[in-house]
């Protein structure tokens, strides 16, 4: 997986949505991120102490591609902005989802 900067990062997720427009998919995560790179320590006694700040980690794959980039809070909305409209001019090809029929109920 690759760390991204957040324009960077940006600029590869518009690549990665073209080359799964044909065939493929793109896989998004998005979660909280404490900037830890060591799991917690067994013991109780060794306590941690918590970050006063989270930052947030996204996450995209393809089959062929994994990217990655961490936002922090004073960037949020910047990042918010341009990802949104990324977003909005790329998923101009999803397909419309059928219905299933309900099935009437037997009468008895």
């Amino acid at each position: 997986m690759v760390l991204l900067d957040n324009d960077v990062f940006l600029t590869q997720l518009t690549i990665m949505f073209h080359d799964a427009r044909n065939s493929g998919s793109v896989r998004m995560s998005m979660k909280r991120y404490d900037g830890r790179t060591k799991p917690h320590p067994k013991d109780k006694q060794k306590k941690i102490p918590e970050p006063t700040e989270y930052l947030c980690l996204l996450r995209a794959t393809t089959n062929q591609k994994k990217i990655s980039t961490v936002v922090h809070p004073k960037d949020v909305n910047k990042f918010q902005l341009a990802y949104c409209s990324l977003l909005r001019g790329n998923m101009d090809g999803l397909k419309k989802m059928k219905k299933a029929k309900a099935k009437p109920k037997a009468t008895q």
